[in-house]
């Protein structure tokens, strides 16, 4: 992992509350989908994970939502700036050898589902995404995976866009078979997918301190027992792994 002083390329509004910002860092060489990065605002002591939406060579994307005052902060920084990074943290999503794979992610749980989109799409898998979002304002990346090559469904719990209801719905609409399946979002969501995946790995979202696994302030309790840190053993665990 490395901590350095990044520079901001750009830093831009993409949805109700969503920022979109784009990093030249030295990280992207390490990085891998699924892991994320811990962000130190000025002014605020605990660093901010983030999960990295895309790499390319010598830039990080990250995508955000607005939901207190450091992200608020970060929300304001500007293209020039610099920003202090640490990672990659945490374990991510391995690109296997497969026919099909579902990516489902709900909210601020979409973007590292992206990345993931476009390492198996250059290994010509066939990828279904399906996105939940609460209300059409919230919406984004639906064309940038499309642009990808891969089939977008989308559920929105008020229906505003695309099918009414959960991510569940809009499986069940679209008569989607969840056999292999990388999901991210809030709890209930991979609740649900947990319970009807075949094969698959989910991503927790968990407060968390250090980021490296050193506090154990995001410990989850394991199926067959044990315990396990969601910013070190996971993000990423297999599916029916973890007690949700």
């Amino acid at each position: 992992m490395i901590q350095e002083q990044a520079k901001i390329l750009s830093n831009q509004k993409i949805a109700d509350q969503v920022y979109k910002m784009e990093i030249e860092t030295t990280l992207s060489s390490q990085s891998a989908p699924g892991q994320f990065v811990e962000i130190q605002v000025p002014g605020y002591y605990l660093r901010r994970p983030i999960s990295i939406c895309e790499i390319q060579e010598g830039i990080l994307t990250i995508i955000y939502k607005v939901l207190g005052d450091g992200t608020k902060v970060m929300s304001k920084m500007k293209a020039g700036e610099t920003i202090d990074l640490f990672g990659p943290c945490g374990t991510g999503f391995p690109i296997e050898n497969r026919d099909t794979v579902l990516l489902a992610g709900g909210g601020v749980g979409v973007p590292p589902l992206y990345e993931c989109a476009k390492q198996y799409r250059n290994k010509n898998t066939n990828v279904q995404v399906v996105l939940g979002f609460n209300s059409k304002k919230d919406v984004f990346y639906v064309d940038e995976f499309e642009q990808l090559g891969c089939s977008v469904y989308v559920s929105t719990m008020d229906g505003s866009y695309g099918v009414k209801g959960t991510i569940m719905d809009a499986l069940k609409e679209h008569a989607i078979e969840p056999n292999f399946v990388l999901a991210c979002g809030p709890l209930p969501m991979l609740k649900a997918i947990d319970a009807c995946a075949k094969e698959g790995y989910v991503s927790l979202e968990a407060r968390m301190a250090c980021g490296i696994g050193a506090c154990m302030g995001c410990v989850v309790e394991l199926v067959e027992g044990g315990m396990a840190r969601v910013c070190k053993d996971g993000p990423v665990f297999l599916v029916g792994k973890v007690k949700l």
